[in-house]
């Protein structure tokens, strides 16, 4: 199979589909790589790099779409790439389509086979592909809410770990998942009183088993949410429905209720966000302010620390591309039904149940 890597365009976007070890194990199975020129510059991998492992270096984007049977990327395409595809062609990249129905029909009506990292599952129902991002974007959550707290920032001055004789501030985390638990991890690291609010009492059971005392866990209903916002200096917005578009569980009235200059940071934005005043923002501003509450809405955090992530992502998504690429797109889907679970659009069809749902689009099911 011929495999293109395309660079990054989304705004700080640093990094890239595929290391140069990735390349070798595709060349390695016998398959031809065409790597776009710089698209690993910002994870720090230089093109001798890639050519060394038997890559070949293309500046033109076109014309890697015209000779590649499978794009291998991290970030969803933009409109300005739309047109590079061709009819059948794979897609193996994060999509995040419930958020995004231009995308969604794009992909459509090219009829490209668009698997999306974010729904491909394990045999536990987990997402071992979008982890390893949920868990750098859980920590970055709380580093870049403890920055924008600080007044230079906008923030109201609130050291969350305190200092002996000043009380610690007040970190509130929605939902109790891969994000959460990392956004958790960091904000008892640096001291700060913490809760964390889920709906599934097993989760929070699993919290009080590993904070003990030091972390608060409420079940996520209205009243705990609302009297939670009250005291918080830092929200984390890290609610997930795999496939779909995140609930808004903070209203914009709830505004009124927080401490002037606090923060709120919406990790679920890519998939259209949990409070109901977000809106896209990316790392060259990512910050605005609604009723005096600062919000951080980037939707591509791990891309600023664009070694590590994509380290992690690419030590997941290895495995698939290369079943995808020794096997076939079909035969991979028919052997694995984790694999077919990250199948998003196939054919002119939506083919996941919660993308069609969330979009309003005609569900497909397919059988291999």
């Amino acid at each position: 199979m011929k495999i293109g890597l395309i660079k990054e365009i989304k705004v700080h976007e640093y990094r890239v589909g595929m290391t140069p070890e990735c390349v070798g194990a595709y060349i390695a199975n016998g398959h031809t790589v065409f790597v776009e020129k710089d698209a690993g510059l910002g994870a720090g991998f230089e093109n001798e790099a890639y050519e060394a492992q038997g890559a070949t270096i293309i500046s033109d984007k076109q014309k890697i779409f015209d000779e590649s049977d499978m794009i291998v990327k991290v970030k969803e395409p933009l409109e300005e790439e739309y047109g590079y595809f061709k009819e059948n062609q794979i897609l193996y990249t994060y999509l995040h389509l419930a958020a995004d129905k231009p995308q969604a029909l794009a992909l459509l009506s090219k009829k490209v086979k668009a698997v999306a990292y974010e729904t491909i599952t394990d045999n536990f129902g987990l997402l071992p592909c979008l982890a390893p991002m949920s868990q750098i974007a859980g920590r970055l959550a709380v580093q870049e809410g403890a920055k924008y707290l600080e007044k230079p920032f906008g923030g109201s001055g609130v050291l969350l770990g305190g200092v002996p004789g000043v009380k610690r501030g007040n970190v509130v985390i929605i939902g109790g998942g891969v994000v959460g638990m990392n956004a958790c991890q960091m904000a008892v690291g640096l001291g700060a009183n913490v809760s964390v609010l889920d709906i599934n009492p097993i989760t929070l059971a699993h919290y009080d088993q590993i904070f003990g005392s030091r972390v608060t866990t409420l079940y996520s209903n209205r009243a705990n949410l609302v009297a939670a916002l009250k005291e918080a200096d830092l929200v984390v917005g890290a609610v997930l429905i795999p496939g779909a578009a995140a609930p808004k569980l903070v209203k914009k009235e709830d505004l009124k209720l927080m401490k002037k200059h606090s923060v709120m940071v919406d990790v679920a934005i890519d998939q259209g966000g949990c409070f109901e005043t977000s809106r896209v923002t990316y790392h060259d501003n990512p910050t605005y302010v609604v009723d005096d509450i600062v919000h951080y809405c980037v939707g591509n955090m791990p891309g600023a620390v664009s070694l590590t992530s994509t380290l992690a992502l690419t030590s997941n998504t290895l495995r698939h591309g290369l079943a995808i690429a020794n096997k076939g797109l079909e035969q991979a889907l028919k052997d694995d039904k984790n694999l077919l679970n990250g199948l998003n659009v196939y054919d002119g069809k939506c083919v996941n149940e919660a993308v069609a749902k969330s979009l309003n689009l005609e569900y497909t099911k397919l059988e291999f």
